[in-house]
């Protein structure tokens, strides 16, 4: 009897230990062959079996690029039944041969046992035949959208504080309908100066706007940041905007000797700050003097931060001779841990320092 009962129950430990679910692919790879850029997504389909004698479920299907979405089988499969993976790729701007994999994992007992344990792995590739450029691309009108574009829409400069410059914008009109431009501007320091044609650019015409930009009307110092609008009737984009990315320093040329002897001097205690190590998603605060060793007014025109994390609070911008100023340093952390790197940029009308870069270090645990 004893025996019999053992033998029984080594015969249920064994079906136990076999009775598990168990995924097989009718192939492993989907191969598109050769598909059009222009034509659009493509999806292949991947069918597998569970093979094994309990129910099988996808527990994680992940493409391994954005550029393939994912569509498969939610819920139990049971022993015998079938299921499905759908894999869709967007060719669209990848011209060439690709090779993207999809992994997978299940309720299969090598997963379940083992965290580290590899995916199944299955496989899309195909050969993406390029489209033929578009009018805009032809054109090399690609860094705007609509049907009327600007060529390029963005411009750096550095100026002093009594310089203007030009800046030509070429503009084409790609539409069958003339394409109206009206500048809206609520300052004097971008204005239009000419443009090549009237008030409507007509179908197929090529022309350019010409804008001063007035650093002297700007009444500002160090990285400015501003936008030209432009309203039209284009029926796909109406709004255009042109970007201007601009340094004004002070123009120091014109100051006399004596005008330079008694000119502020602008004396920093220290032009590093450590704050040490600092909890996650919290605030830490330091400061640094400044000290006007000069005869007139140190001013603080602006100070800027390399980043949002710190922001700097002066406690006045006007120092006088012989006096100092205390700056503010405030650091909010995040909830990623590492060391980060800043600076603070004063910028004062001292000619010989205007611009003064305090370096800033932190570690967040």
């Amino acid at each position: 009897m004893k025996k019999f009962s053992l033998s029984v129950l080594m015969v249920v430990a064994f079906v136990f230990c076999y009775a598990q679910p168990k995924i097989q692919f009718e192939q492993t790879t989907y191969d598109f062959g050769k598909i059009h850029e222009e034509g659009g997504k493509v999806t292949g389909k991947f069918v597998f079996t569970n093979v094994g004698n309990e129910p099988l479920e996808l527990t994680n299907v992940r493409p391994g690029c954005g550029c393939t979405a994912a569509n498969y089988t939610k819920g139990q499969i049971a022993p015998g039944a079938q299921g499905y993976i759908e894999a869709t790729y967007n060719p669209y701007n990848r011209p060439g041969n690709f090779n993207k994999n999809i992994r997978v994992t299940t309720n299969e007992p090598q997963f379940l046992d083992d965290s580290k344990t590899p995916p199944h792995m299955i496989f899309i590739k195909g050969e993406v035949i390029k489209r033929p450029p578009t009018e805009f691309e032809r054109t090399g009108y690609t860094k705007t959208a609509g049907m009327a574009r600007f060529f390029e829409p963005s411009v750096t400069h550095n100026l002093l504080n009594t310089e203007s410059v030009l800046d030509t914008f070429k503009v084409r009109n790609f539409w069958d309908q003339p394409v109206n431009y009206v500048l809206e501007s609520n300052n004097d320091y971008i204005t239009e100066v000419y443009r090549s044609f009237g008030s409507d650019l007509m179908p197929g015409e090529e022309g350019f706007i010409v804008i001063k930009y007035d650093a002297s009307k700007r009444a500002a110092f160090g990285q400015m940041k501003d936008a030209v609008t432009y309203m039209t009737n284009d029926n796909q984009e109406p709004k255009k905007q042109l970007h201007y990315a601009v340094n004004i320093k002070e123009d120091f040329s014109k100051l006399t000797a004596k005008q330079l002897k008694k000119a502020p001097i602008s004396v920093y205690a220290e032009t590093q700050l450590d704050f040490g190590q600092i909890q996650k998603n919290s605030t830490m605060e330091k400061e640094f003097v400044i000290t006007n060793t000069g005869k007139n007014p140190l001013l603080i025109r602006k100070i800027e931060s390399s980043s949002v994390s710190f922001k700097a609070y002066p406690s006045t911008t006007e120092i006088p001779s012989g006096a100092s100023a205390t700056i503010k340093v405030v650091y909010k952390s995040s909830n990623r841990p590492g060391v980060q790197n800043g600076t603070i940029e004063v910028i004062t009308n001292d000619p010989n320092n205007p611009n003064q870069i305090i370096n800033l270090k932190v570690q967040t645990l």
